[in-house]
Formats: C-alpha cells, structure tokens, sequence
C-alpha cells in the first residue's frame, strides 16, 4: 500500500466518518486503498464497505474480504451502484479526489512531466477513448485555450493554445517531451514546474471528465446517505473545493445537509513534510439531514 500510494489525511477523514462496526460505507476513490483498508479494520462481521475506482490497476490491489464490494466504474453513478448492490442508504461516503502517487510515477500513464518521452495518455480508465494526445492534436485553438483557462487557470492559456497548434501543423504531439517542446516559449523562468503542473492539470480533468464526475457524485452522494450519513470529501485544487463546498452550502441552505467543519480540515506540518502531495489538501466534512417526508421514505426502504 505504501509503495503504491501514501494516503492524504487518513486519520482525520476516517475519525470523520465516526465508523460503526455493522455501518454501510463507501470509498468512492479507491486509488492505493489506504483508507479502504482503515475502515475495513474497523468494521465488525456485519459491515460492509463498498469502493469505486476507474482505474483496474488500483483495484486489483484491493484485499481479499468478504465485507468489500469493488466497482470498476465512475464515481459520478455512486447512488445507482449503491441501490445495484441492494443497499437502500449508507452510513458514510469518503471521497480523496487525488491522483494516485502510483499514476504520477508511472511513466507509461503520461501524467507527469517528469518523465521527458512517456507518451500523453493521463487516462485513469484504460477503457475510456480519448487521451490527452487526442485533446492536445484535435482540439481547437479556442477549446484548448478554454480547458488550460479553466482547469489549469493558466494566466497566458491564449498564447499557450497557440504554441500548441503551431506545433502540431509540423508534427503530431505525442510524448510528453514532445508538449514540452511546442509550450517551451511560454514557461516563465524558474516557474517552469509550477506552470507545467497546471498545464498537466488542466490535460488531466478534460480526458477524464472529473469535473463533471465530482458534480454528479456529489448529487449521488447526497441520494445515497442515510440519517445522521456522514459525508467527507478531500480535494486538492481550487477547482473542486469550490464544487465540493458550493455543493455542501446548498444543501445546508436547503436543510438537507449539517457544516460539520466551517472551514476545511487541513494535513499537519508533519504530514506534510513527509508526504509533500499533502501539501494542498482540504476535507470537508457534512452530515446528512432528513426532513419529514425524507425520513418516512427512508423507514420504508
């Protein structure tokens, strides 16, 4: 589990999750199973946990237990899965909206910069068609400049769209050194990483849809959480903060969910420094809320 990836925050999302030993739970993000692993250990005989992941290599490390359900599909059809399962409610859901550190390193999935010739793939699901080869050789100057605006927050995403396309009219951009090579003008000295990391980014939430994933899962979320439903989620950009926290400020407004934490739970100096992809995470953490009719629909399932 360690090799494969270092869970963010594990101590205080599942203290978070106030576990009950026959409780129903789910972790959507299944990823190196860390904190699947943690609310394994403390459920009892009769409980049952349930984890989604998109991508095969992160399930076949699951453990072997009679108590898990695995489900290779998106997260976005958590309630579905869930009613699929025979479960009417769950007791808690725990989403980490991270990257794996096992995609990160993995050369052949394309989704660092650190690795010069890996091909630009940042594919969480092998299934899914399009790639970010694909975005980066077919996408418009203006619907590149909108994705690296929008999910990287790229100052100078006008000019960056450019380069690409220039580029490309000479040759196709395939590898990571490849993309390196076409934005090259535009990196700002001694920030060269920084502003990879957002172009990366923003490559990595087109080809897998997340933001609107993380949309649909939090409505999901909110059908599939029982009374008193515990519902924590990590994030680690500004992106998707703002879905998760907009999403829970309604619901609150609406009656239908309880701010347990105003404002995000954030990793200890500790964490950080020997975890240092910690570094940007925030929990957020809300309890569900029935009203009247909610909890008679509730008593008859």
């Amino acid at each position: 589990m360690s090799e494969y990836h270092t869970p963010v925050l594990l101590h205080e999302s599942i203290e978070a999750l106030s576990i009950r030993e026959d409780g129903v739970y789910v972790d959507a993000t299944f990823g190196g199973g860390g904190h699947s692993r943690e609310i394994l250990r403390r459920l009892g005989p009769k409980g049952r946990l349930i984890a989604f992941d998109k991508d095969e290599e992160a399930l076949a490390n699951a453990p072997e237990d009679g108590r898990l359900t695995t489900v290779h599909g998106d997260f976005r059809f958590v309630h579905n899965f869930i009613r699929y399962h025979g479960y009417g409610y769950v007791d808690g859901i725990l989403a980490d909206l991270g990257v794996s550190s096992h995609q990160f390193d993995t050369a052949e999935r394309g989704f660092s910069f650190r690795f010069e010739d890996s091909p630009l793939d940042m594919r969480m699901n092998h299934r899914s068609q399009l790639c970010a080869s694909d975005i980066v050789n077919s996408y418009s100057g203006e619907d590149l400049e909108r994705i690296f605006r929008l999910y990287g927050e790229v100052e100078n995403s006008g000019r960056l769209a450019e380069l690409i396309v220039s580029s490309r009219e000479r040759e196709p951009l395939r590898t990571t050194e490849d993309l390196g090579r076409a934005i090259a003008p535009v990196l700002p000295k001694f920030l060269e990483h920084k502003h990879l990391a957002k172009v990366y980014q923003a490559l990595r939430i087109e080809v897998n849809g997340e933001m609107t994933s993380l949309e649909g899962f939090m409505k999901g979320a909110m059908r599939s959480l029982g009374q008193g439903g515990i519902l924590a989620v990590i994030t680690y950009h500004s992106l998707e903060d703002r879905i998760v926290k907009n999403s829970i400020r309604a619901a609150w407004q609406e009656g239908r969910l309880k701010r347990v934490n105003k404002k995000p739970i954030l990793p200890s100096e500790e964490e950080i420094s020997s975890n240092t992809r910690a570094r940007s995470a925030k929990l957020r953490v809300a309890e569900r809320q029935f009203d009247e009719n909610e909890r008679q629909n509730q008593a008859h399932r």
